[in-house]
């Protein structure tokens, strides 16, 4: 078992694998000004000619030299495919030193907010209280499944994978039991909308049969994308803030794409609002927000009890995600049924859906 803290950069790097997270990596190590000797994947040859990969050298495993296997720390940028079984064969090919891209981002933490390599410190006796309460309380076998994978990595990271509990890469924020209980009345909260990538999912799962929907970006790159990209969408409100449990404003390190967040290493500031004074009734509320979730829930405590949403919230950013979250949400939230879903390895693309028992069915 690899030690339980951060790798740190003290051997030339390279990336292993080069689609969504490999690229996002690449830009990562091109913020903090740390360097990279080449980038491996096997459809090396696919990648070459994108001009994302343009002036590195992006090569097939096969093609990496004896040398470089010996000298090269190989952060692995993949997490739809579990990592333990992609360590052992690259080891068994000569590979050398091999971890996971987010444990080598978390010696970055001081220069950039990227937080998806997080460790968990040793549970004390409330945590463990506190995870067998929530663990208790999930509505689905599956849940359990997949919050006890969560925990395995945070915790020891050993990947933990239950035959009758796939993860789904595909459907993050849209499992069927959300989808099935969407209709022409639903008013979508898109809270961290990046480009409007979900929202276009909801259009396409609703048949375009929706009521509204409210998109919260406050990074001023991703909102001038997500405006663009939604053009063609009716009934669409862009908002300028960032969610929180106070109004006000705070630090934002944007121009990060996905990872931009509020954090102490941004240089912009911009106005922090409080769901509940937004004044919006969503019935669908789905929050992204890099770590900001809980925050956000108790800042709309009166919206969720109002109007009971749908809630889709990740909690994979920190570790709000063991037990804080889905308990405040268990303990706020009456006639609910909860459940944990992963959509991807590595201890990331961790969900929690809220879904009231009146939509559900029951």
């Amino acid at each position: 078992m690899q030690p339980l803290h951060p790798v740190r950069p003290d051997r030339p790097i390279a990336l292993y694998g080069a689609g969504n997270l490999g690229l996002m990596a690449r830009d990562f190590l091109k913020a903090i000004g740390q360097d990279f000797v080449l980038a491996v994947d096997k459809n090396a040859h696919a990648y070459a000619g994108r001009p994302d990969w343009n002036g590195v050298r992006l090569v097939h495993p096969d093609d990496v030299t004896e040398s470089e296997k010996f000298t090269t720390r190989f952060a692995v940028s993949v997490v739809t495919s579990p990592y333990v079984p992609l360590k052992e064969r690259l080891l068994t090919r000569g590979f050398g030193d091999v971890v996971p891209f987010y444990d080598l981002a978390e010696s970055f933490r001081h220069l950039h907010p990227l937080s998806n390599g997080w460790f968990a410190s040793p549970p004390s006796p409330l945590d463990r209280a506190n995870i067998a309460q929530v663990l208790a309380n999930w509505h689905d076998d599956i849940s359990r499944a997949h919050h006890l994978q969560f925990l395995a990595w945070r915790m020891l990271r050993e990947e933990w994978a239950f035959a009758s509990a796939p993860i789904c890469n595909d459907n993050r924020f849209f499992i069927p039991e959300v989808t099935t209980i969407l209709g022409g009345e639903d008013i979508l909260l898109d809270a961290g909308a990046h480009h409007g990538a979900v929202a276009e999912t909801f259009v396409r799962q609703t048949g375009a049969a929706y009521k509204e929907i409210i998109a919260i970006e406050p990074d001023p790159d991703n909102r001038a994308r997500l405006i663009e990209r939604t053009r063609g969408l009716r009934d669409i409100k862009v908002i300028d803030c960032a969610l929180a449990e106070q109004d006000g404003e705070a630090r934002f390190h944007g121009g990060l794409g996905y990872a931009s967040q509020l954090a102490d290493t941004g240089r912009m500031r911009v106005a922090t609002r409080r769901l509940d004074t937004l004044g919006f009734s969503p019935t669908f509320l789905k929050l992204h927000l890099e770590g900001a979730e809980l925050a956000t829930l108790k800042g709309g405590r009166r919206t969720l009890l109002t109007g009971r949403p749908i809630v889709a919230a990740t909690v994979y950013h920190n570790d709000d995600g063991m037990w804080r979250t889905p308990l405040w949400l268990m303990e706020t939230l009456p006639e609910y049924r909860f459940l944990f879903r992963m959509h991807s390895w590595c201890g990331t693309g961790a969900v929690v859906y809220a879904i009231p028992n009146e939509r559900a069915g029951r």
